[in-house]
């Protein structure tokens, strides 16, 4: 049965408090509406910083079980949830990961993501089910989105992905939230109330859009999807790609342009294989069986092979 929020219980949140230094934004000019909420925005980044030690701990924990194999999955709500699909469908093309390893969830389906069905978050069995369908697994890690920290879909979800033995971790803009005490691994940087009373695609928003950042660029880097901060493990699907392949190729190897693209025709656009060659002279099928070695980390390859 749906659960329906109540509204003393919203009231209390942080997220949905009336903001003082917005009652009259109304009156603004757009310069006005500009800084207040650019001033407001600098919340986000300081309220981040406390949730430090959490986002690396989870950075970690994500990662290790991704090397056994298992997945990082995003499930939330509206805005929420929308994020979490974004920062999915960004992985394969600039870590060069499957569609299955990193996966985006949201309430209501695929028809969420551009239309509002907002009521669709109000039942928790249908997190259950969308994770059953998943097929989950202790290797895997569920990251439920919320920015209120209340919402029953991702509360459904994160209580059935811990019976699994799933590491769980929420993300929420609201301290000691029902999110909290449900999963392994809480982050809540609580950026104060929106410029717009409870419209939380604003500051909760970009607080939760800058965590995923961090939760996903931070386990692909732990997993060796980069060498020092160029993106080795870039998918080449397009003319700006395949420049900043080369790019990357030059910057790790410091060769030239032409040397590059010889590199990446020869390694048929892999990236970290041209790299490889450049560095060692291996040919190309031996540069790949030394990357598979070594787990597919070209700096682990690389000291390896010069130890």
């Amino acid at each position: 049965m749906s659960q329906k929020p109540t509204e003393p219980t919203l009231a209390a949140l942080e997220t949905e408090k009336n903001n003082p230094a917005t009652t009259h934004i109304d009156q603004m000019s757009g310069l006005e509406i500009a800084r207040v909420m650019n001033s407001e925005d600098t919340r986000v980044p300081e309220a981040i910083q406390t949730e430090l030690p959490c986002i690396g701990h989870a950075i970690e924990a994500i990662a290790k079980r991704m090397r056994q194999g298992g997945r990082l999955i995003y499930i939330g709500a509206g805005t929420s949830g929308r994020l979490g699909v974004l920062d999915a469908s960004e992985c394969p093309p600039t870590f060069n990961t499957s569609p299955e390893q990193v996966v985006g969830m949201i309430a209501g389906g695929a028809r969420a993501i551009t239309s509002a069905i907002e009521g669709a978050e109000d039942d928790p069995a249908a997190g259950e089910v969308a994770l059953k369908e998943l097929d989950i697994t202790d290797r895997d890690s569920v990251v439920g989105l919320a920015a209120s920290g209340r919402t029953p879909y991702v509360l459904g979800a994160v209580a059935y992905a811990r019976t699994q033995g799933a590491l769980t971790i929420g993300v929420a803009c609201n301290a000691a939230s029902p999110l909290e005490s449900a999963v392994d691994i809480m982050i809540a940087p609580v950026v104060g109330p929106e410029v717009i009373s409870g419209s939380t695609r604003l500051k909760a928003g970009s607080a939760q859009k800058m965590v995923l950042n961090m939760l996903s660029t931070g386990a692909m880097i732990r997993l060796g999807k980069t060498y020092g901060n160029l993106m080795v493990d870039v998918r080449a699907t397009n003319y700006k790609l395949a420049q900043r392949a080369i790019k990357i190729v030059q910057l790790a190897t410091d060769c030239e342009r032409e040397r590059a693209e010889t590199l990446l025709k020869e390694a048929n656009g892999e990236t970290k294989v041209a790299i490889l060659m450049a560095l060692t002279n291996l040919p190309v099928e031996q540069a790949r069986q030394q990357l598979n070695a070594h787990g597919q980390v070209l700096r682990t390859t690389l000291d390896a092979y010069h130890a």
